[in-house]
């Protein structure tokens, strides 16, 4: 009975949890979108065009700042999809003019209508109960309910969504199947070339009844991923530590650029970390870093020499925003230097720089391996 019991009770138990600062972020655009719209809605112009604060717009909030990457919560379903339930409920409000009868209606028929405009927005169902409980006892005519505050209302939150994903290092409206890759061309990220047509990535998304929980793009994001985890199962156990480089070249912060220059001239490097005296990682210096921070100068008048005295390593670096342990599999490797931009992973030890393993040193691995395997074993 226990064993019968277990898996049920556990579907009723909490979802995955949601990193702190995740929460606080989302939390604090919902603060910032919702508080705007209240002020506008203070404003006297607002106030003679009855714009307001509703209550389906705590809803629409919640996607639009904590669950970015799902379908409900992209542009389209939130302004059609909420200006579109306000269409329903009115029009079945003026056919049945009983509030507690219509609105269950309203709300069936905003369901339906979403899914035919391929805007299925949750909140959507509250904005059309909430106009049909409001209808009678409200002096803002119905056609202008729609417009304000429902759709208006719902174009601020969107435009503050976008906004606050911009600010934060988030991605939103979310990625495009078809849109440009890391270098703006027309090939999809590495991780990313499945060998799969956007059509077989959306059938399998219906064939699985999952369309409103996840797009395309980021479906084959996360399949790229986990044959990259999946194909680190099936090498040798390798770690970082085992392939990383430990005789390491870096900078301290205050080093000048004509000094970063020289490093990256005399040994090849296409990337340099930047440490603090006592060994602690505080940034890493790519090439484009440095033409970057040479470009800011006027180059036809000062020279390397003379811009180095203005600028250091501090001021260009870039800040490292994943490193990795000497326990790091193999996959987990291949999967962070598949990434844009990422030409190197950083292998820290008790807050402290011990390594570097760059796509050489993983292919120089994954061929050893393929070696292995295709070598008859002699004994």
């Amino acid at each position: 009975m226990r064993t019968l019991l277990k898996f049920p009770l556990r579907a009723l138990g909490p979802v995955a949890a949601v990193p702190f600062w995740e929460a606080l972020r989302s939390g604090s655009g919902a603060l910032l979108a919702l508080a705007a719209i209240s002020l506008i809605a203070l404003s006297s112009y607002a106030t003679a065009w009855g714009f307001t604060l509703i209550a389906p717009f705590g809803a629409s909030a919640v996607l639009l700042f904590a669950a970015v990457n799902s379908p409900l919560a992209q542009p389209w379903p939130v302004v059609i999809g909420n200006t579109a339930s306000a269409i329903v409920a009115v029009g079945v409000c003026t056919v049945i003019p009983e509030p507690l009868m219509a609105a269950p209606l309203s709300v069936a028929g905003a369901i339906l209508t979403m899914a035919v405009l391929r805007a299925t927005h949750p909140p959507g169902g509250a904005v059309a109960l909430t106009v049909a409980l409001a209808v009678g006892q409200t002096s803002v005519p119905e056609i202008t309910y729609i417009v304000i505050p429902v759709a208006a209302g719902s174009l601020v939150l969107v435009l503050l969504a976008v906004f606050w994903a911009w600010l934060t290092g988030r991605r939103y409206p979310m990625r495009q199947f078809r849109a440009p890759g890391p270098v703006l061309t027309a090939d999809p990220p590495a991780v990313e070339r499945l060998g799969l047509t956007e059509a077989e990535l959306r059938d399998l998304l219906a064939d699985y009844r999952q369309s409103l929980n996840v797009g395309v793009e980021d479906l084959a994001r996360l399949i790229g991923a986990a044959e990259l985890r999946a194909a680190g199962h099936h090498v040798t156990p390798t770690t970082a530590g085992e392939i990383m480089s430990r005789d390491l070249v870096t900078v301290r912060p205050e080093a000048s650029l004509e000094e970063v220059a020289g490093i990256f001239r005399h040994h090849g490097f296409t990337s340099l970390p930047v440490v603090s005296e006592s060994g602690a990682l505080s940034g890493v210096i790519f090439q484009l870093n440095l033409i970057a921070g040479l470009s800011e100068m006027r180059y036809g008048r000062f020279s390397l020499r003379s811009t180095s005295s203005r600028k250091s390593a501090s001021d260009i670096m870039s800040t490292v925003t994943s490193t990795v342990n000497e326990d790091a599999p193999i996959g987990l490797l291949a999967s962070r230097l598949s990434e844009k931009g990422a030409d190197a992973v950083l292998v820290v030890s008790q807050e402290k720089l011990s390594g570097v393993v760059t796509q050489t040193d993983l292919i120089s691995a994954l061929a050893r391996e393929l070696l292995h395997r295709r070598s008859p074993v002699t004994r």
